[in-house]
């Protein structure tokens, strides 16, 4: 919907039950009516748009900043592949990219120029009700933390109850267990939460209805 009321003119073709229904919009009206306009075997949603120029002063496609966007999705669809073409020069440009390991090879890439503290990824996923969340770890040798959240495929990057969470329950988690195996003596202050993730790579997935 956003697309569609920033665009000068927006296409949507939609290939069903053998027949190709196609709809046109411009910034968000309806400027043809839903109709049947061919034959197709194929199924799938083909959705072609120009941005604005009144909305946008510069409307040039940048082909890192979208190829990046859809390396994200891959990696948070486990199997999805997706491929972005960029046609505008004499030599065009392709690439396409599919995760089977979702998170756990995003948490991996994260790490590709790192010392990693451990090569398996700990991954755990759980779900309740309509909601679900997957979380993928890895340690590195580095002093900084990584920690990228999304909701819906969306970078949550201001954070969120779903950040705050994971990171109060890591730090709680390490410490209960530091306790345990007597590292920590029980009266002891426990370690911080910079302490715990200090070099930590953290992918968080959350796919939620409202």
């Amino acid at each position: 919907s956003v697309v569609n009321a920033l665009s000068e003119w927006l296409t949507v073709r939609v290939h069903k039950n053998g027949q190709i229904h196609e709809m046109k919009f411009s910034r968000g009206h309806i400027t043809q009516e839903m109709k049947i306009v061919g034959k197709t075997e194929k199924t799938g949603t083909e959705v072609t748009f120009q941005p604005d120029p009144e909305m946008f002063d510069d409307t040039i496609y940048s082909y890192e900043i979208l190829r990046d966007r859809m390396r994200e999705e891959a990696f948070l669809n486990a199997g999805l592949s997706i491929t972005i073409s960029d046609n505008r020069e004499a030599e065009p440009k392709t690439q396409t990219m599919c995760y089977e390991g979702g998170i756990r090879e995003f948490a991996t890439w994260t790490n590709r120029h790192k010392t990693v503290i451990h090569q398996d990824v700990i991954y755990m996923h759980g779900s309740k009700g309509d909601a679900s969340a997957e979380l993928a770890i890895q340690y590195n040798d580095s002093y900084s933390e990584t920690v990228m959240t999304f909701a819906n495929n969306m970078n949550t990057i201001e954070g969120g109850t779903h950040e705050t969470g994971f990171k109060s329950a890591l730090t709680k988690a390490i410490n209960d267990y530091a306790r345990k195996i007597k590292a920590i003596k029980p009266d002891d202050k426990g370690l911080s939460g910079d302490d715990v993730r200090e070099g930590l790579v953290a992918i968080i997935s959350v796919k939620l209805t409202d």
